[in-house]
């Protein structure tokens, strides 16, 4: 696989001019306070697994709208207030089955893992939560469901899940909420990205070759889906293309970059036909945190590290939480 995109030493200082909307930050705040003025206490629940040395939990809890959302709650039997990595998941997967996940909690993390609304039936062990919320005309995926206006737009919905889900976490008795990070591979190191811009609980963010950043240069040069569902949906609504970019920038990940503070770890394949290694970077060389890494990748894909990613993650964390 050749490499897909710019030379590193270009990568390393591309910064582009990407739009952010006038309100995008009043759109952010209207966004969540009417959720979280319909949320409900978060709820754990027993499980049946074979686990026995980790606690796994069924977690509910209310997301955009007030909708339920469901995710895994995997910690260590362990006194005491511990720190807590929110991981977010990958394009068309879901939560899978409980105790699926034990990496974190095996290093002395509260481990919570995010369902993502509507998803979970293209790879892995399945999801458990609906998305009620309906969409007009849109090609197969998430892409573009709701992509006409910013306020139906499907990641509206997702990146409020993902932000209410650090209030329910900093509820619960067992967790130290001064030591919250966030973290997520492809679709959800997109989200982690959204979610350490928009609650300020978050003090690490994680995200392993990210998805959703610089989504102008993206459509236009990625040669794979998932982006390709934007492309095939402007190649007949030739009228929209203006508006479908406008609603995209409420949801760049270069746009949360510039709010985010919190210390930032990120990941980069080089040969990505995925993910443009140029809109990972987009997105990391316009973060504000002054305490921010990359690790790169030379010959691999959108698997980016993987494990070796995960141990590198690990060390960094320990050192911040």
């Amino acid at each position: 696989m050749p490499l897909t995109d710019l030379p590193l030493e270009e990568l390393r200082s591309f910064r582009p001019d990407v739009a952010c909307p006038d309100d995008f930050d009043e759109f952010w705040a209207r966004t969540l306070s009417e959720s979280r003025a319909l949320a409900a206490p978060p709820a754990l629940g027993e499980v049946d697994t074979p686990i026995s040395e980790v606690i796994v939990e069924d977690l509910t809890f209310s997301g955009f709208g007030g909708d339920p959302i469901r995710g895994w709650v995997t910690r260590p039997r362990r006194e005491g207030r511990l720190p807590v990595v929110v991981e977010y998941i990958g394009y068309g997967g879901g939560r899978g089955i409980p105790g699926e996940h034990l990496g974190w909690a095996a290093a002395g993390y509260v481990h919570v893992l995010m369902d993502t609304r509507g998803q979970g039936a293209s790879w892995g062990s399945g999801g458990a939560t609906p998305d009620p919320h309906g969409s007009d005309g849109a090609t197969p995926g998430y892409m573009t469901r709701g992509i006409g206006s910013p306020e139906t737009y499907y990641y509206r919905r997702v990146f409020t899940d993902a932000a209410l889900l650090i209030d329910a976490v900093q509820r619960f008795d067992f967790v130290d909420a001064e030591r919250i990070a966030v973290t997520g591979a492809s679709q959800g190191g997109g989200i982690s990205l959204a979610a350490a811009a928009l609650h300020p609980a978050v003090r690490a963010v994680m995200p392993d070759v990210p998805y959703l950043c610089h989504f102008r240069r993206s459509v236009e040069r990625t040669p794979t889906h998932p982006f390709r569902e934007i492309e095939r949906y402007l190649a007949v609504h030739r009228d929209r293309v203006e508006a479908v970019f406008d609603t995209l920038s409420y949801f760049d990940g270069v746009n949360f970059a510039r709010r985010i503070t919190a210390p930032a770890l990120l990941s980069v394949g080089l040969m990505d036909e995925v993910v443009l290694p140029s809109s990972i970077f987009a997105a990391y060389n316009h973060l504000a945190a002054g305490d921010a890494e990359i690790e790169v990748y030379p010959f691999n894909g959108h698997e980016g590290g993987q494990i070796a990613q995960w141990v590198r993650q690990a060390g960094w964390l320990a050192e911040r939480l």
